[in-house]
Parts: C-alpha cells; sequence; structure tokens
C-alpha cells in the first residue's frame, strides 16, 4: 500500500470526525483572524494524526459538548495538515508552547486555558471529557 494514499485515508477520517461533531474547520491564517474576532467563547481543538489524537482527543471532543454549558463557537485546525492555519491560532494561545492534540478556550479572542498534549495523552476519552466539562463549568454560559 502506498503510504502517502493510507495517511490521505488517515488525513480525510481524522477531519470527518471532527467535522461531524460539529466543529468548524479553518484552513486558512484569515479563517482563524475571523473567528477569533467574534464575541463570547470559542474552543479551538488542534486535530493532529496521532494515536491519542483518534482514540481519545476526538472523542472527547465529540462528546464533552453535549454538556449544560459549553463554548458557543466550536473550531478545529489540523497541525501537520493547514499549517498557516494551525500557526495563526497558536498565536492566540500566548503563554501556552504548540501542543498537538490540544484543546484552546478562548473568550472574545483572548486566551483563557489550554488542555495541552499532556493532558490528553495517557488518560481515556472520558477523562478528557471530564477536564473539558470542568473547563466549561469554569468558563462558558448554558447553552
Amino acid at each position: 500500500m502506498d503510504f502517502n494514499l493510507f495517511m490521505n485515508d488517515v488525513v480525510d477520517a481524522a477531519r470527518k470526525d471532527i467535522k461531524e461533531a460539529g466543529y468548524e474547520e479553518l484552513h486558512t491564517p484569515g479563517s482563524v483572524d475571523e473567528v477569533m474576532k467574534r464575541q463570547g467563547s470559542t474552543l479551538v481543538m488542534v486535530n493532529s494524526t496521532c494515536g491519542c489524537a483518534g482514540g481519545v482527543a476526538r472523542p472527547a471532543a465529540a462528546n464533552a459538548i453535549h454538556y449544560d454549558k459549553r463554548p458557543e463557537h466550536l473550531v478545529t485546525v489540523f497541525a501537520g495538515q493547514d499549517r498557516e492555519a494551525t500557526e495563526k491560532a497558536r498565536e492566540y494561545f500566548e503563554g501556552y508552547p504548540p501542543s498537538s492534540p490540544s484543546f484552546a478556550l478562548l473568550k472574545d479572542g483572548k486566551i483563557v486555558t489550554m488542555l495541552e498534549r499532556h493532558d490528553i495523552e495517557g488518560y481515556s476519552a472520558v477523562d478528557v471529557i471530564g477536564k473539558l466539562q470542568h473547563v466549561f463549568d469554569e468558563h462558558c454560559e448554558e447553552i
């Protein structure tokens, strides 16, 4: 099997998972800047092709939002795929090093908190759902 074809399948599946969960994909730096102009809370899921993204982060992203409190805007950038969009998003994550997968919660375009790879890798999806919902309880309004 051609490795590039295999990776395309992996990337396509990863994109499909997060889009079906209700996250808006940001492919360009301009689309990132546009989203960050929105008022309210925004959850940015930094997607990737690693095992902890597919086995933990994406399932947590999909399930954590079925909750009384959640961010008003759900978006995603794809590290290693949409590089320029990811770099632009990371400019908004002031004080945090690049990390993927990860979740950044912003309010009115300003970073509030972040779940980094070390908060995801080695944990179950249920653990990460709990961490995300704790963040939602602290920083989001009821929807």
